[in-house]
């Protein structure tokens, strides 16, 4: 007697580091457990789909992470037989249509992929979605989101925090700069249904990203812009690890303080390039993902977006650029 053997399938969950990415994850396991190997790291590490060797079967769960950027390996995948769920708000570009491909994206400079994951599950962990929407800065959804399901207050502050802090900690160089592996601060938050609890239950995590975020923003407190106007800021940061973990969110405070400004943060690498994060003007979100993609390793979504690899030769001609394109914007 023959015996046909079929191949193991393997699901993946394939996610950004950063607060919209874990808090969209964490709402789909809390509603759909599943057993899958985590694949993530720091914030700007994308072409997450390049790690995975789809077989046919395996069932790939792809969060927040640009489909032109990983399109290569999409289509590597389904090519072998795998099924790939695909929710994000970063620049697709055309997207094919194929039986085992389902997407989920919407660009909208007011969405993000939580929110996008607490529509698909019909609000089934709103809060998860609104710690999700405060990490990517979009407080007016946040709050509208909030509002409907009659949240506010001291609950909805701590929210803000939860997800401000998880986004903080996304932030990096490498893996050994953030406080915690992505993959394991996950393994923590997807055992709460609700952040609240997650922030009042699991307190020594809580705190350890809140003090981290409070001393690396203390530092960048005192830095001055290298350029700015009435229409563009740009700053500066130092190769070390705070200015690292900082950059998303003091880019984000940034564009909260000066809202009809568009803001850059520089940080400069060990190989003296330059990460770059850029906030198009809170009044007028378009933009900043049109204006990173004119540089080789540029991308992000319309409200924000960023450089992978600035060239230190390059800085003065992106400052002139950034003020020029945001003045003619």
């Amino acid at each position: 007697m023959i015996v046909k053997e079929f191949p193991l399938v393997t699901a993946y969950d394939v996610f950004n580091g950063d607060a919209d990415g874990i808090c969209a994850l964490v709402q789909l396991r809390n509603a759909q457990p599943k057993q899958a190997e985590l694949v993530t790291g720091i914030k700007r590490e994308i072409n997450l789909l390049d790690k995975v060797i789809a077989n046919a079967g395996d069932q790939l769960t792809v969060l927040d992470i640009s489909f032109d950027k990983n399109r290569a390996a999409v289509d590597r995948a389904l090519a072998a037989g795998a099924e790939i769920f695909y929710v994000d708000h970063h620049f697709s570009g055309d997207i094919p249509k194929h039986a085992k491909l389902e997407t989920h994206i919407n660009l909208s400079a007011n969405i993000c992929t939580s929110l996008l994951v607490n529509g698909y599950l019909k609000a089934a962990f709103p809060e998860w979605a609104i710690a999700g929407a405060f990490g990517d800065n979009l407080r007016t959804s946040a709050e509208a989101l909030a509002k409907s399901i009659q949240l506010g207050g001291a609950d909805l502050e701590r929210l803000e925090k939860t997800g401000i802090y998880i986004n903080y900690n996304g932030y990096g160089g490498h893996l050994d700069d953030l406080h915690f592996h992505p993959a394991e601060l996950f393994k923590h938050l997807v055992n709460y249904a609700n952040p609240l609890d997650f922030a009042q239950q699991n307190c020594e995590i809580f705190q350890q990203l809140e003090q981290g975020y409070l001393d690396d923003m203390t530092k960048a407190a005192t830095l001055k812009p290298e350029f700015s106007n009435e229409t563009v800021a740009a700053y500066v940061l130092p190769h070390e690890a705070w200015a690292s973990r900082v950059s998303g969110v003091f880019s984000n405070d940034l564009a909260n303080s000066a809202p009809a400004r568009g803001h850059a943060v520089m940080t400069e690498k060990t190989n003296g390039n330059y990460l770059v994060s850029v906030r198009a003007p809170l009044k007028n979100k378009t933009g900043a993902d049109e204006f990173c993609r004119r540089f080789a390793t540029g991308g992000g979504r319309a409200a924000a977006a960023g450089i992978n690899e600035l060239p230190a030769d390059q800085v003065q001609h992106f400052i002139a650029q950034f003020q020029l394109f945001y003045k003619q914007g």
